[in-house]
């Protein structure tokens, strides 16, 4: 199987307090394509950190963040939106949803930074939400939702552009349990049926309990990464 994601050598820290205090110290991974992988490790251990890095969200003081074969650090400001844009789909804990925007009109923002006709952009809008389950409810504004369709329009929004690569951080942080083993499901499913590569930061063994492998971080090194013996597995309900 290939590596999707090569960590050589990264290095992160930030100031604080007029000090400097290291997050991520020189720090090896890989990764594969087509897995689902739990991110865990004590809060401070650089798990989120590290999701932003491969996300392009932010950029290594030192070392290299190779995704599916591209150094983030060598693309500049535009190419580096271009490439999140094409290849990354993010998943939020707080679900990042516009409150004054439909389902639909949320999950179509990041499809407008594509060359997709209109038509087109709705049309994969509308085939992203009927995929996740909310094909009734695509006019509905998130207040009318409950938390875990919210999450579920948020996925929607992640998956619409067909990336390479979701990144979660803590998506069932804020959802009740029936809620949470929902979305942990339709990741699952859309790693299984998709073929979509997950990463996601959890504190959570339940959630955990759906991954593939688990890496666990502690302060800034690899812990160690190891095969999910008792993964969870999923329903066989559509997603």
């Amino acid at each position: 199987m290939d590596h999707l994601i090569d960590l050589r050598g990264v290095t992160r820290a930030y100031q604080r307090g007029g000090e400097t205090v290291s997050v991520l110290d020189g720090l090896d991974l890989q990764m594969d394509a087509g897995s689902f992988y739990a991110l865990m490790g004590p809060s401070g251990s650089g798990k989120t950190t590290l999701l932003n890095l491969i996300g392009g969200l932010d950029r290594p003081d030192s070392g290299e963040v190779l995704v599916d074969g591209t150094d983030l650090a060598h693309l500049g400001g535009s190419a580096l939106s271009r490439w999140r844009a094409d290849h990354v789909g993010f998943v939020f804990q707080g679900f990042n949803l516009l409150p004054v925007l439909s389902a639909l009109d949320n999950v179509l923002l990041p499809l407008q930074l594509t060359p997709l006709s209109r038509r087109a952009r709705h049309e994969q809008a509308e085939r992203a939400l009927a995929l996740v389950g909310l094909g009734d409810r695509m006019h509905h504004k998130p207040r009318e939702l409950s938390g875990g369709q919210e999450q579920r329009v948020a996925i929607a929004r992640a998956i619409a552009t067909d990336p390479t690569l979701i990144l979660a951080d803590e998506p069932t942080g804020d959802l009740d349990r029936s809620s949470a083993d929902a979305v942990l499901e339709l990741l699952a499913r859309l790693n299984e049926e998709l073929g979509k590569t997950i990463l996601m930061v959890t504190h959570d063994p339940l959630a955990a309990s759906f991954a593939h492998r688990l890496v666990h971080l502690d302060k800034g090194r690899l812990g160690r990464i190891e095969d999910n013996p008792e993964r969870r597995p999923t329903a066989g309900r559509p997603a």
